[in-house]
């Protein structure tokens, strides 16, 4: 009768041994878990969507959205919004989501053509953002304080020799505030910035340069000569100087170039300004959309 009692007090021990490692086991991986994917607080690298890297959805529910129309991003001179910068002046970025959510964050990092760091990132406090750094690269976010805004600000330096020109590599989340990674909105957008000076980007409508919006299409049909190839990309900015959408095309061809854009389908009516960009040669011309 004692051995029984025996094996039943050792049975019934290893059961809440074996119960006690599950429930470690589950508190371990939900801490993780809490420290990995719920980032109200932000400060997540490598998220951006920019090259080689992933994005939001690792970790929230869903497919990426183009962030063409949610992601307003304006770059400041001081008041004054600008589209191209000085090699070692400050900006500031600001980022303005349409949608105007409940709960939202972003990340956001910029890199050169050769997808190197470029310039310096610093939060700026306008909003509530964080700068950190991983990878080699630079990073700005919201905080826990500004995860509610939908609307933040930061500065950039711009680097001292001038790299080119610079895209801003930006990953939104649109939070339907469950406290879940589900129902969130992920919005990607990319938004270039120009050097405007050191002799590397020349502003010139000598290229014979002309763009047009077909209402039909909703499409922009840009023309140009080029004495020499090289990667295309063009930004949109509109009459507040605000960048609403950019777009690479590959390479250019020497001589006649015709290429066609088609643009957002929920872009507003109105004026707006097409920068091109060649190589390190700047083209632009004004459009009136209208559907």
């Amino acid at each position: 009768m004692k051995k029984g009692y025996i094996l039943i007090t050792l049975a019934l021990t290893s059961i809440g041994f074996f119960a006690f490692q599950k429930t470690q086991t589950e508190t371990s991986m939900l801490e993780k878990y809490m420290e990995n994917h719920l980032q109200s607080g932000g400060g997540q690298s490598g998220l951006t969507g920019a090259p080689s890297e992933a994005n939001c959805t690792q970790c929230h529910i869903g497919t990426a959205q183009s962030g063409a129309t949610e992601n307003s991003v304006l770059f400041l001179s001081g008041t004054t919004p600008v589209a191209t910068y000085n090699p070692g002046s400050t900006y500031t970025i600001t980022l303005d989501l349409a949608s105007n959510p409940a709960k939202s964050g972003f990340s956001a990092t910029a890199l050169n053509s050769s997808n190197l760091k470029a310039g310096t990132l610093i939060g700026a406090g306008i909003g509530g953002t964080q700068n950190f750094s991983a990878g080699g690269r630079d990073y700005v976010s919201h905080t826990l304080a500004s995860n509610t805004s939908g609307q933040w600000a930061w500065s950039w330096v711009a680097p001292a020799t001038g790299m080119g020109n610079v895209t801003f590599y930006i990953a939104s989340n649109v939070s339907n505030n469950n406290g879940a990674n589900s129902g969130d909105m992920i919005f990607l957008s990319q938004h270039v910035f120009a050097q405007s000076t050191g002799g590397i980007v020349e502003t010139s409508n000598e290229a014979n340069f002309t763009a047009g919006y077909n209402a039909t299409s909703n499409k922009v049909a840009i023309n140009f000569n080029s004495l020499a190839a090289g990667e295309m990309s063009m930004n949109l900015v509109d009459m507040n100087g605000r960048s609403v959408f950019t777009y690479e095309l590959g390479q250019s061809e020497i001589g006649t170039n015709k290429e066609t854009i088609a643009l957002p389908s929920g872009l507003n009516e109105g004026m707006y300004v097409v920068h091109f960009f060649v190589g390190n040669k700047a083209m632009s011309a004004n459009i009136l959309v209208k559907k």
